[in-house]
């Protein structure tokens, strides 16, 4: 019996032993790895594949998966997958979850991952994943490091034309601290690109007391983009350090890394400090230089909704009007000069730039205290835009001329793929001076103002002016201006000879009126008056937008007898690109007779040119109903729909 017993005892304890060494022995736990990928499928929504699991217990337990793979969408085109890793290692203070319940991850390592980020032309992605909601409740998670060794990322955005591939690493050496390491190579807005960033541990972002260093520099094509310094809380976006510089030869090169549509601009370098806000993104004082002219400010974005807003502050001491150029259509950075030159035509047809605008309101001030340029009668400049549902409003823009000003209130309301636009324009005290020393031939003195109005539809100046329709008015009283301009008009020869010698003389302005009506396209002087001490000039006809050509005419009355004049109609013609100014039928008879004359007696070819002049004064307001009543009906063009250019 008592053997029996003794057996019946070692059965007791022997087969459990043996059950567990066995259990030991034989234990694989890749027969959980099954439900380990089901589980991680279910929390993603995506196929998950797992070939090995390993676990060694202890009171840091160590979890070990092998060739994790993480599969694209249901019906994807065959390539890579969105994920694989060779090995995912993470370590569990077991005890601290068995007795606090609260899970602690000291380590977790990723070895050789590699990512396949597409999206196809249609837009549809495969990294976007249905990852659950983070729960707040329970003692929550700590995970002490993330180490990733040898990573890469592939990224494919044909809408983007990016095509490039991130390497990505951690490194830590003695005595510093964990550093994430990043760098991309390949295409991005189909042009090259080339980045490169280090930052501080991945883990250390929600560290709110430990700045989070960053070092990004960014080479798209010739443009470049570095961002340095620190963020104190990343994740809340608070505390920033930062300074962010952009470079590069034009602006609108930027809407692909900054997604904000911008102009066309010459060569740019701007750099200031970018700093976070609740709600709100600042780039805040801030300089550089596009073209040849400074520029300094903040600019704040609000995500919002439906709408983003931004609001800027902006301001130049010296601005050359050209390296605005792409504001308004125009070739950016060319000299006025240059660009007219390199056109058929006088009027900008270059598309506004006016980007798809429904993403944000914008509201912009801007200030210029000098404007530059050898032909810009121009002294500074004000713009107060605002953006609002698509719609923008300028009111006003405004440019300072001597001792007075230009102001215009515009208003730009898309409409399909053109603009609605509705502006109307001031002139206070305009400096003659100014506007005549512009020109670079002509001197004068004296203020001009008035009034205009235009509506019209078109993307381009070209097209607003050939569907325009509106008025303007100008008035001078008193003054004076270069009597080549009124010698010229009455082919006073001998005066303008002395002009072209040097020897100009200044003509006293009694009063200038000029009424234009714009119908359609076609521009009517109804009419213009210039009255001076040495005559009076009226002018008649037309000028068509549509197409840029000419119909008008000038008559001289000199106020005063002129050896040399000859007074008949000057006709214009041609386009407003390449003018032509011809004589009328009675300037042809009589310089043929002077011309006959000549031959027979060359003392005598003056007398057909001999005029006495007039020696009436009158006001402004009889001239004006004087040369209304007695102006020819000139019948402009029959007005057509106006092509685009």
């Amino acid at each position: 019996m008592t053997k029996r017993r003794e057996f019946k005892l070692l059965a007791w304890i022997g087969l459990p032993v043996a059950a567990i060494v066995a259990v030991v022995l034989l234990w694989n736990w890749d027969w959980f790895a099954p439900m380990v990928a089901a589980r991680a499928s279910a929390e993603i929504g995506r196929p998950v594949g797992i070939e090995h699991l390993h676990v060694r217990l202890g009171r840091v337990m160590t979890i070990a998966v092998d060739g994790v793979t993480v599969a694209n969408p249901p019906g994807w085109a065959p390539g890579p997958p969105l994920a694989e890793v060779q090995q995912i290692l993470v370590r569990v203070d077991l005890l601290r979850y068995l007795f606090h319940r609260q899970l602690v991850v000291p380590l977790v390592e990723l070895r050789d991952p590699r990512f396949s980020a597409v999206e196809t032309p249609a837009g549809e992605a495969n990294w976007r994943l249905a990852f659950p909601a983070v729960s707040s409740s329970g003692g929550g998670t700590e995970i002490g490091n993330l180490v990733i060794v040898n990573g890469e990322a592939h990224v494919l955005v044909p809408k983007l034309r990016a095509n490039f591939s991130v390497m990505i690493a951690t490194r830590q050496g003695p005595g510093m601290q964990p550093q994430l390491l990043a760098e991309a190579r390949g295409t991005y807005a189909g042009q090259p690109i080339t980045a490169r960033m280090i930052g501080g541990a991945i883990l250390a972002l929600r560290e709110a007391n430990q700045p989070w260093p960053i070092d990004l520099r960014i080479a798209n094509g010739p443009t470049e983009v570095s961002l340095v310094g620190s963020v104190r809380d990343p994740l809340a976006l608070a505390g920033a350090d930062l300074r962010l510089q952009f470079a590069g030869p034009d602006m609108d090169r930027l809407e692909p890394l900054t997604g904000i549509p911008l102009p066309h601009t010459p060569p740019f370098r701007v750099a200031g400090r970018l700093d976070f806000a609740p709600h709100r993104i600042r780039f805040e004082n801030f300089a550089g230089t596009v073209g040849s002219s400074d520029l300094e400010g903040w600019i704040s974005v609000a995500p919002g909704r439906p709408r983003d807003v931004i609001d800027a502050e902006l301001h130049s001491r010296l601005v050359n009007l050209a390296d605005l150029g792409g504001f308004i259509g125009a070739k950016a950075g060319s000299a006025p000069s240059a660009t007219a030159a390199a056109s058929p035509t006088v009027l900008p047809s270059r598309t506004l730039h006016v980007p798809e605008l429904n993403w944000a309101d914008i509201h912009l001030r801007y200030e210029a205290g000098r404007i530059e340029g050898r032909s810009m009668p121009l002294d500074n400049l004000g713009v107060a835009l605002d953006i609002v549902n698509s719609e923008i409003m300028l009111h006003p823009i405004s440019f300072g001329v001597g001792t007075g000003r230009i102001s215009a209130s515009v208003q730009l309301v898309p409409a399909g793929a053109v603009l609605r636009t509705n502006a109307s324009i001031d002139f206070q005290s305009v400096d003659v001076a100014r506007l005549m020393a512009a020109t670079h031939m002509f001197n004068g003195a004296g203020t001009i103002s008035g009034s205009g109005r235009i509506v019209t539809v078109g993307n381009s100046i070209a097209q607003m002016a050939a569907n325009g329709n509106g008025a303007i008015l100008l008035g001078m009283s008193g003054g004076d201006l270069s009597a080549m301009l009124v010698d010229l008009s009455g082919l006073e020869f001998g005066n303008a000879l002395l002009a072209k010698l040097g020897l100009p003389k200044d003509t006293q302005v009694q009063c200038m009126i000029t009424d234009f009506a714009l119908s359609r396209g076609v521009v009517q002087p109804r009419p213009m008056i210039l009255d001076t001490k040495e005559a009076i000039v009226t002018a008649t006809g037309w000028a068509d937008l549509r197409d840029e050509k000419l119909g008008l005419q000038l008559r001289t009355r000199p106020r005063h007898f002129s050896i040399g004049s000859l007074p008949g109609p000057i006709n214009i013609g041609g386009t407003l690109k390449h003018p032509s100014v011809l004589p009328g039928v009675e300037t042809f008879v009589r310089g043929g007779l002077a011309a006959g004359l000549g031959i027979l007696l060359a003392p005598l070819a003056v007398l057909p040119t001999i005029q006495f002049g007039t020696s009436d004064h009158g006001a402004c307001d009889r001239l004006l109903a004087e040369a209304r009543s007695e102006a020819p009906g000139t019948k402009p063009p029959a007005p057509t729909t106006a092509s685009a250019r």
